[in-house]
């Protein structure tokens, strides 16, 4: 329940005891009056201080009309052994995308209007004339027939034509369409294909059918036409896409030791959290949008006087983002500050929707009376942070990674979110005060950049003092306001509330809440597996050449995109082992409709590396000082980074080995898996993947 909400039913138990002693008359005055106020203050925007910009979370997307219930047919389907209906709501929304004209904060010019810049975004309802740069959240369910009316109110680009021999150089800026990252739908038709192409002037629309059993989570959208997708993303046309799910788990009618379950959604359980008030939620949309004026000679990211724009891809590559000084936005806000309440569990959904950068989440005290923050370039103020952030990092909860949620709740005082990342994170804050959000050093080989990068200040916390509120310890805090969460949520079923409880209470175990079963041995012992590895090729000047392979080893044959070929026919039903590794530096892994489970992250000496900090021994330890592989063991995702060997190196010197699982589920049709640093894409570091039927793969290989 929202804070408004809640404030709302507090006046409405007021008014029913001054009910008791007026008229009804006098009755229906007050509550007409009180409730007109209580609207104006729920309308008034929060109130900053002073050089703060107050976070707010990116506006909702409004359906274009009421959404329309519909019951299919019972399906045949049989989930966890019990049937299930498909039962869902008609959603439509109108999006747009246009060039859009306003200012982004540059906190080294003060607080006039910052930088005024020219660029693409997505316009819909009631979108922000405040925030223009980040996309509207689409909200949907489980069971949902989702449209979404895409207009392309581009220009025209005059000869947007390409030979085969140059579809890996980015072209056509103005062409788009629409890709939902992370859900687990159609590739296919008017579904999530990324193969076609929404030109200026053209409308289309979109259909996304979402299953019943889909995961409730965290995901997002952006566009992903081909050569075009990296200028898009950077220019701000990102948005989340939230799955919100009421399903509870259920013991299974089944007479069995140990009893089976249905499992539920996450968000089920934290509704009980904070005396039953509901969870306040932060949905962080962090962007790096690179905007540059270059008719500036002697600088071009010095955008004094002139009008910034994103128009060509020579603003990418891995100096440009540091040498740009721009900081990463948080839902179109730069350096904002984000209220919070002492001793409040919040749900922070972080989405990576960034091209060019790194992020390492950490949270420090601030000390009273800082500095005032005043730095033009964000890669100069690790001094100070240094200086006026001296607390030690506080601990947060990691419950899901890419909207799925763990088995585990996972506590770190770090989370390294690469492109395309999301991480949902249960944060609670100790004391009253003011908190930094930093991203925290990294070394190289752990950068998209491959320098080693300074801390960077993302936004500050300003927390509410609480009466008794005070937290001594935030995992016996975390782990008693979820069992209490969870004695109210389940009260009607004393099975599931017993198990979920005592999950909790073993360590913050969520095992009736994860969506996917694990991938065992036997169901991969059939199928011969897959072998991916990333090449950038420097060889052949004057182009450098984006490639994927099917082999690794010695003898691995790269090959840069070609949109006619099919690069993998895989066999719809079938769970494979994937074996990664990366041969010129590191990349992010993204496959599109099914997300894949961590079986093994192995360093060049053969370790492990991906266990939990408790459990390291001597054959799985740490990365050195790179945490980001840390408790990634079993957890599903669909985007991982692949560490990659330095520039000069020969094989096998430097070569991380990731080895991960993955099911083809439901969906025939053709996809595609990629780089998720998105110009390597746009440049051909891409495949095209198609799950075909048993018989069609029979067909095609005998």
């Amino acid at each position: 329940m929202s804070k408004t909400n809640h404030n709302n039913c507090r006046y409405r138990g007021f008014l029913r005891g001054w009910g008791e002693h007026l008229g009804n008359w006098s009755y229906i005055a007050v509550v007409v009056f009180i409730s007109v106020q209580m609207a104006m203050f729920a309308a008034q925007p929060a109130q900053a201080a002073a050089g703060e910009h107050i976070l707010n979370n990116p506006q909702v997307l409004k359906l274009r009309q009421e959404p329309t219930s519909f019951t299919d047919l019972p399906s045949q389907r049989r989930l966890f052994g019990k049937e299930v209906d498909e039962e869902g709501t008609q959603k439509e929304f109108d999006l747009k995308v246009e060039y859009i004209e306003s200012h982004i904060r540059n906190p080294g010019k003060g607080e006039g209007e910052g930088d005024k810049v020219k660029l693409r975004g997505y316009v819909g309802t009631d979108t922000s004339d405040e925030t223009p740069y980040v996309a509207p959240t689409i909200e949907v369910n489980p069971g949902d027939t989702v449209r979404v009316n895409l207009k392309n109110n581009l220009p025209i680009v005059p000869d947007c034509k390409v030979s085969p021999d140059e579809v890996n150089k980015p072209h056509c800026f103005n062409g788009t369409n629409l890709h939902t990252h992370g859900l687990w739908i159609s590739p296919t038709g008017n579904s999530d294909n990324v193969l076609l192409s929404i030109n200026p002037g053209e409308e289309f629309q979109y259909e996304f059918n979402i299953p019943q059993e889909h995961p409730a989570g965290t995901f997002w959208y952006h566009p992903h036409r081909h050569g075009s997708t990296a200028l898009q993303v950077a220019s701000g046309m990102a948005g989340a896409l939230i799955v919100r799910g009421d399903r509870k788990p259920e013991q299974l009618p089944f007479l069995i030791n140990p009893p089976l379950y249905s499992h539920g959604d996450i968000d089920t359980l934290l509704k009980g959290v904070n005396d039953g008030n509901g969870i306040t939620e932060h949905v962080l949309v962090l962007q790096q949008i690179q905007y540059a004026c270059k008719d500036n000679e002697n600088d071009i990211w010095d955008c004094s006087g002139k009008t910034g724009k994103i128009e060509s891809y020579d603003l990418f590559g891995p100096p440009t983002w540091k040498e740009s000084g721009r900081y990463t936005s948080i839902n179109g806000e730069v350096i904002p500050t984000i209220q919070a309440k002492q001793g409040e569990i919040e749900r922070w959904r972080i989405i990576h929707a960034g091209v060019r950068d790194t992020i390492s989440l950490k949270f420090r005290k601030a000390k009273e009376g800082r500095k005032a923050f005043t730095s033009s370039k964000a890669n100069d103020n690790d001094d100070w942070i240094k200086e006026n952030c001296p607390g030690a990092p506080i601990k947060y909860f990691v419950i899901a990674d890419d909207g799925l949620t763990r088995s585990q709740a996972w506590e770190t005082d770090l989370t390294t979110l690469q492109p395309g990342y999301r991480s949902d994170a249960l944060v609670v804050f100790p004391e009253d005060g003011d908190y930094c959000v930093i991203d925290e050093p990294v070394e190289a080989s752990a950068a998209v950049s491959r320098e080693a990068e300074s801390g960077r200040l993302l936004a500050m916390v300003k927390v509410e003092s609480k009466e008794d509120a005070a937290v001594d310890d935030i995992a016996d805090y975390v782990q008693g306001k979820l069992t209490d969460a969870a004695e109210k949520v389940f009260s009607s079923d004393e099975q599931v509330k017993n198990k979920v409880i005592a999950d909790l209470k073993d360590n913050l175990k969520l095992s009736l809440f994860t969506p996917h079963p694990d991938i065992k041995d036997n169901e991969v012992a059939n199928t011969k597996g897959q072998e991916l590895a990333f090449f950038i090729d420097t060889l052949t000047p004057p182009a450098v050449k984006f490639e994927v392979s099917n082999t690794i080893g010695s003898y691995f044959h790269p090959k840069p995109f070609d949109p006619n070929r099919i690069d993998r026919k895989l066999k719809l039903g079938d769970a494979e082992e994937w074996t990664l590794e990366s041969y010129f530096v590191g990349h992010p892994f993204h496959i599109h409709v099914n997300p894949f489970q961590i079986v093994k992250i192995l360093n060049p000496e053969g370790k492990d590396v991906s266990c939990k900090e408790e459990d390291r021994d001597s054959d799985c330890v740490a990365d050195g000082n790179d945490p980001q592989y840390t408790a990634l063991k079993g957890v599903w995702k669909d985007t991982l980074w692949v560490k990659g060997m330095s520039p000069g190196s020969t094989y096998p010197e430097g070569v991380y080995t990731i080895v991960v699982r993955t099911r083809y589920q439901r969906y025939i049709g053709d996809f595609v898996l990629h780089c998720h640093i998105l110009d390597h894409e746009d440049q051909g570091m891409m495949q095209r993947i198609s799950i075909v039927l048993p018989e069609e793969l029979y067909v095609t290989n005998r």
